[in-house]
């Protein structure tokens, strides 16, 4: 069912979600190489650490009887990332990605402020990563996955058993997110310490704090990416 959302974004409750590798001839990336490759130098210079690895990106979406099925293409992190700094030029292609949206007992959202060592530093969202070569199983891409390793790896959580599989699909600046809801028996303090327990227990944590969202009031402008707000301000919508 496909359903407005807050931001410009186009909002999806979908039941299932499938990914599969294609494919792909980026003509804006061959166009642009020079450009390309200034904006890494660019990226480099403020954050030493990044890495020019393998990622993959979205060329093609359907969605039926509410299963989405998206196509993905591999392409290197620099290309990504300068797309992603000149707007997503190409409407052809979207940062495709899926999130676990920890959800604790009182309603209450939690999410991570990326560390100012990552290329998103200061930003505030849910555990996620561009899909990589790891999540690709022959043709099929595990989106689902991808998501419950990034919320372990990140805050140390594992999703409980039995939990039926419902994802809101987002689409909107040149970005298409499946954000899965799960709910945790913790209330949201309790929740946030578990994850922060992890957290300090890493050598270089990606995350620099666990922030909690627990009403429309919570949505940080400054911060949070469209898609995040969007998601929220769906979520909190009876609390307006």
């Amino acid at each position: 069912m496909l359903e407005a959302a807050p931001l410009g974004f186009r909002l999806s409750r979908l039941r299932s979600v499938s990914a599969r590798l294609v494919p792909f001839d980026w003509a804006w990336a061959e166009d642009h190489a020079e450009m390309i490759a200034e904006n890494w130098q660019r990226r480099l210079a403020e954050r030493a650490g990044l890495f020019d690895g393998p990622v993959l990106l979205a060329c093609g979406l359907s969605v039926v009887d509410g299963h989405c099925e998206v196509q993905l293409f591999e392409t290197r992190y620099s290309r990504f990332i300068a797309f992603r700094d000149a707007g997503s030029p190409d409407a052809r292609v979207a940062n495709a990605f899926a999130a676990i949206v920890p959800v604790a007992r009182d309603g209450s959202v939690l999410l991570g402020e990326m560390g100012p060592h990552t290329a998103n530093g200061g930003q505030i969202y849910f555990p996620c990563g561009t899909p990589d070569r790891d999540d690709v199983r022959g043709e099929a891409v595990d989106l689902a996955g991808s998501a419950a390793r990034e919320l372990r790896e990140e805050t140390g959580l594992s999703l409980p058993d039995g939990l039926a599989e419902e994802w809101v699909l987002l689409m909107g600046e040149g970005q298409v997110a499946f954000l899965r809801p799960v709910p945790f028996p913790e209330d949201a303090e309790d929740l946030r310490a578990r994850m922060e327990c992890h957290r300090a227990g890493e050598a270089e944590p990606e995350l620099a704090r666990i922030v909690i969202a627990r009403g429309p009031g919570d949505i940080d402008r400054a911060r949070m990416p469209g898609f995040v707000r969007a998601y929220l301000a769906d979520a909190f919508a009876d609390q307006r």
